[in-house]
C-alpha cells in the first residue's frame, strides 16, 4: 500500500532535487490558481515551497531580477530552498530581446553582467541560489560564432554553477568538442525530454561534468509543438507513471555519479507539472511534505495514495 507523503525508503536529505518550471500562472485556461493553489490566497511562493524545495524562476528570462525582488524570494522560503534561474534573454536570445525591446542585443558588456550578478546576490548570500540556465533556441547551432559566444558567456559567469540548454543537433553531432567546452568552466549540458525531431538534440541523460547535473522536462505534445493557437498548449501535457520511471532511474543514476541532481518539469499547463513532479519525488523514494487540494487530487487521481490532501473546509476557509 502506498504511504502518502512517505514512500518507502524515503529520506529528507538528498542530493536529488525535483521542482516546477515557474511557480506563478494566475491566469489563463493553463491557470493553477484555484487547482494548486487556493483561489483567494494572494503570496504562492511559500505555499509552493511547502511542497518542493528547489524551482527553477522562469521570470529572469524577460528581465534580470532586482535585489530587492531575490531578497523577497529568499526571506519567503525555508532554509535549503534553491532558486535556479534562467539568464535574461539579452544572453541568449538576442533576436526575441530585439523585438521585445526595440534594443540592440548585441551590445552585450561586462555592465549587463555585472547587473545580472547584482541581482541575484541576495540570493547566493542567503545560500539560495542553484545553478543558472542559460537556454538557446533551437535555431543556435554548433559554429565558430556560437561556440566563441558560448566560450565567453560561461567565462563572465564562471563564479557561478551554469546550465546550458543547447536544441539544436549540430551540438551532439560535435559532441567531444561540446563536451571539452562546457568542461573548461564546469558548465553542465542540460538534459532535455521533449519531442524529438529531425534536428533536435540527441542526448544520454547522463552528467557531463561531476559537479551537477540539469534535467528539464517540457512533455511530449509532438502534434503541438511547432503549431499552437496558445504558446501554453505545447506544454499541456502529462506524464504516466511508466513515462516517468526511466526518467527517475536516469536522475537516480545521476545523482550518483554527480554531487548533485536537478530535474524541473516544464509542462506547467493546468498544474500537470506539479503533478509530475510529485509523482516523480515519489518514484525516487523522496519524502512529499505539505499538503494537496482535493480538487487537484480528483483532477488527477494518479496523485491518489501518493500524496496527503488537505481538508475540503480547511481549504475552502484559507
Amino acid at each position: 500500500m502506498k504511504n502518502p507523503g512517505s514512500p518507502a525508503g524515503s529520506s529528507r536529505r538528498s542530493n536529488i532535487r525535483v521542482g516546477t518550471s515557474g511557480w506563478s500562472y494566475p491566469s489563463g485556461k493553463g491557470t493553477w490558481k484555484g487547482l494548486f493553489y487556493p483561489k483567494k490566497r494572494g503570496d504562492e511562493l511559500p505555499f509552493y515551497a511547502e511542497h518542493f524545495d528547489t524551482v527553477e524562476v522562469n521570470s529572469s528570462f524577460y528581465g534580470p531580477p532586482t535585489a530587492a525582488t531575490a531578497k523577497k524570494w529568499a526571506e519567503r522560503t525555508p532554509a535549503g530552498f534553491e532558486f535556479a534561474l534562467k539568464l535574461y534573454q539579452k544572453f541568449t536570445h538576442p533576436e526575441m530581446f530585439a523585438k521585445a525591446t526595440g534594443k540592440d542585443a548585441f551590445d552585450l558588456s561586462k555592465a549587463d553582467v555585472d547587473e545580472f550578478r547584482r541581482g541575484i546576490a541576495p540570493l547566493a548570500d542567503a545560500g539560495k541560489l542553484g545553478p543558472l540556465v542559460a537556454q538557446f533556441p533551437a535555431s543556435f547551432r554548433a559554429d565558430a560564432a556560437s561556440r566563441d559566444y558560448l566560450a565567453w558567456l560561461l567565462d563572465a559567469f564562471r563564479d557561478y554553477a551554469v546550465a546550458v540548454e543547447l536544441r539544436h543537433r549540430s551540438w551532439s553531432d560535435e559532441r567531444d568538442a561540446t563536451d571539452e567546452l562546457l568542461s573548461e568552466t564546469g558548465a553542465a549540458l542540460v538534459q532535455i525530454d521533449e519531442p524529438k525531431f529531425r534536428d533536435s538534440i540527441r542526448q544520454t541523460f547522463k552528467p557531463n561534468v561531476p559537479a551537477f547535473f540539469y534535467m528539464r522536462l517540457h512533455g511530449r505534445n509532438a502534434a503541438n509543438w511547432w503549431r499552437h493557437k496558445d504558446r501554453d498548449d505545447r506544454y499541456d501535457y502529462l506524464y504516466s507513471e511508466d513515462e516517468l520511471k526511466p526518467i527517475a532511474t536516469a536522475v537516480r543514476d545521476a545523482g550518483r555519479a554527480a554531487k548533485k541532481a536537478y530535474a524541473y518539469m516544464n509542462n506547467h499547463f493546468a498544474a500537470k507539472a506539479v503533478v509530475n513532479a510529485a509523482i516523480l519525488k515519489h518514484q525516487l523514494g523522496q519524502d512529499l511534505p505539505g499538503e494537496y487540494p482535493p480538487g487537484l487530487v480528483d483532477r488527477y487521481p494518479v496523485l491518489e495514495g501518493i500524496v496527503r490532501v488537505s481538508s475540503p473546509l480547511l481549504r475552502r476557509s484559507s
